[in-house]
């Protein structure tokens, strides 16, 4: 008897590829939508290469997304010169059963934040490795402005976080808002939008990344299996 073979599993890449493709399906043609940052974003800009003439543009969260999209002939628009966003596509870092969010691991949260706020909907696609059952086992990143950054250290430890400066190449990195990002690690987040109202409240903090009062509607989830859509 003739076994077939085993398919090989996907790599993450290619189930970042599947839900950037899958994504699709929410671009309404006519009009402009929000696009975020990131590995799996890219492979969702690339697919929307194939829709280009079919909207108006796009409000982009990040230089480098900016540069990606422009390079596919996909019009960027300045979020000053647009009312409102049928949707916003984006990626995360952590997404938990109720469509919350850690993001920021690419230091465009602040403009992510923005412009997922201009949108009607809010499309998560992501890889299920981000799939979480609490926030906080990944380094939540905050944005902070960098004559607080000492301070806000010492108040995370409060909260039983280690917070530390991301750097680059040795330097601390400077987001395209010229501030710095601190990671957090060590939290268990289980009321995200109560810790997000209380960290923006923080003086000298921009942006938290916990994204619970801009969350995800649903998720394009990349499986094995195929997409998975989760809806909150």
């Amino acid at each position: 008897m003739h076994t077939p073979p085993t398919p090989s599993p996907l790599s993450q890449d290619e189930l970042k590829a599947l839900v950037g493709r899958a994504a699709l399906a929410h671009v309404v043609p006519g009009q402009v939508l929000g696009v975020g940052t990131g590995s799996t974003v890219n492979h969702f800009i690339d697919a929307l290469a194939s829709m280009r003439d079919a909207i108006p543009g796009a409000v982009s969260s990040s230089e480098a997304s900016t540069q990606r999209l422009q390079a596919l002939g996909i019009r960027v628009l300045d979020a000053q010169a647009v009312e409102g966003l049928s949707v916003y596509i984006d990626g995360a870092d952590e997404i938990d059963g109720h469509g919350f969010m850690v993001k920021g691991g690419g230091a465009a949260l602040t403009r992510e934040k923005i412009v997922a706020a201009m949108a009607q909907r809010f499309v998560c696609i992501a890889d299920e490795s981000k799939l979480v059952q609490t926030l906080g086992a990944f380094p939540l990143p905050v944005e902070v402005i960098p004559m607080a950054a000492a301070s806000l250290v010492r108040r995370f430890a409060q909260l039983g976080g280690q917070a530390s400066l991301r750097l680059r190449n040795g330097e601390a990195l400077v987001t395209d808002n010229g501030q710095h990002i601190l990671d957090v690690r060590g939290l268990s987040i289980t009321d995200p939008l109560a810790f997000e109202d209380q960290v923006s409240q923080w003086p000298g903090v921009v942006t938290v990344g916990v994204f619970a009062h801009q969350k995800a509607n649903v998720c394009l989830l990349g499986t094995p299996a195929g997409v998975k859509t989760l809806t909150y």
